[in-house]
């Protein structure tokens, strides 16, 4: 097993180290310095912009002011007109987005043994720690045992802004209004258009289903509400794979829903078969991102290079995919169009949504035209040579 990744600072002119936790894999800040309620915000700021990390000492809540005072000095920064070119702005927002991470991710807070954080009127982050890393009495993933760790401020708001939600849930009308409970670092649901077409698209019978990457288990359940007698649902992230069997179990379909761990398919075939890969083909920079971003469409090309060998005669196959990417010049819909010839798929129907989600209207943002464009597609895909019948064009816009 690797050792864990440790930092070390030097406080009080003693050395002093502690193991490093950082989801999205930021390597340890090369320097570190103390900072506390005295800390200036130009100088934190002009500390993070050089690299280095600030630890804090002072009042929990005087840190999160800090860090709210970093992000508005990173916002005034002047900004340059986007580019004419839409993949090209894509590429410098999302390079904007990591630069913006790097900085505010320099403020750092330490977590002792028992994750709790030794700063005053800090909140009881123990539950939310213990459900994204495990429990702290247990080793972690490399074999460590327990002790004293820092992390960036930013990285631990996340994780309890992600435990109100999993406490809390996501309301799916197509579950009639019952809730999804995500969980750290799986893609949340909120964003439902997709769900809808899983809850429309007419089923080709209700013996047998897989859904491929079920993330939160939310089309399983779907899929199970339906009628679908047997629901085999992959994933290969750990947390994934619990949250779809806590969520199977709390929508009293865990006796429909068969919940394993799988690189794509499972075994054997089925007369359907559903996938919502991630939509855009890009390098993510966090677990969570994994959903949405796919370098090479890695994910996309796999399961249509291996559905038609997981389809019963007569089966279908449903992707379900945003034309963003094709907006954002990063993957052309004759890519698409090819990849279904090249697993011997034809379309049998499309069936189309528009976003509804604030970012589609928000003229603001670096990439509105593209969001304002987005449409989100079920495409019905059968094995060639199957007796189906295309029922609708795939080739209109």
């Amino acid at each position: 097993m690797n050792s864990p990744t440790v930092v070390e600072w030097t406080e009080a002119d003693e050395p002093r180290s502690a193991r490093w936790r950082s989801e999205n894999g930021s390597p340890p800040p090369r320097r570190i310095v103390l900072a506390d309620d005295r800390t200036r915000a130009d100088d934190a700021y002009t500390l993070v912009c050089e690299g280095t990390a600030l630890l804090w000492r002072g009042d929990f809540h005087n840190a999160r002011q800090l860090l709210t005072a970093l992000a508005r000095r990173i916002d005034r920064r002047p900004r340059k007109k986007p580019p004419t070119d839409v993949t090209q702005a894509f590429h410098l927002h999302r390079a904007a987005q990591n630069q913006r991470a790097r900085i505010l991710g320099m403020l750092l807070i330490p977590l002792d043994a028992s994750y709790t954080v030794p700063l005053h009127r800090a909140p009881d982050v123990r539950e939310a720690c213990t459900r994204a890393y495990g429990p702290p009495s247990a080793p972690d993933a490399t074999g460590a045992p327990p002790g004293d760790s820092l992390l960036s401020l930013r990285e631990l708001l996340a994780l309890i802004g992600a435990n109100e939600w999993r406490r809390k849930g996501v309301e799916i009308p197509a579950l009639g209004g019952d809730r999804i409970h995500p969980h750290y670092g799986v893609f949340s649901p909120a964003r439902g258009e997709y769900v809808d077409l899983v809850a429309e698209a007419p089923l080709p019978g209700p013996e047998l289903a897989f859904d491929i990457g079920t993330g939160t288990g939310v089309l399983a359940c779907v899929l199970a509400r339906r009628g679908v007698r047997r629901i085999v649902a992959t994933d290969q992230d750990p947390r994934a794979l619990a949250c779809a069997r806590e969520n199977t179990e709390r929508l009293g379909v865990a006796g429909q829903v068969e919940v394993v761990e799988a690189d794509l398919f499972p075994a054997g075939r089925a007369p359907l078969v559903v996938c919502n890969p991630p939509w855009v083909p890009a390098k993510p920079t966090s677990p969570v991102e994994r959903a949405v971003y796919d370098p090479g469409n890695r994910m996309l090309h796999g399961f249509l290079d291996g559905l038609a060998d997981h389809l019963t005669p007569d089966g279908e196959g449903w992707l379900i995919l945003s034309d963003l990417a094709e907006h954002l010049g990063l993957r052309p819909r004759a890519e698409l169009l090819d990849a279904f010839a090249r697993g011997g798929l034809t379309v049998l129907d499309r069936l189309d949504i528009t976003p509804r989600h604030p970012r589609a209207r928000d003229t603001s943002d670096p990439l509105h035209v593209a969001r304002a464009a987005e449409v989100t597609s079920l495409w019905r895909l059968g094995a060639r040579g199957s007796h189906r019948k295309p029922v609708g064009d795939e080739l209109r816009p």
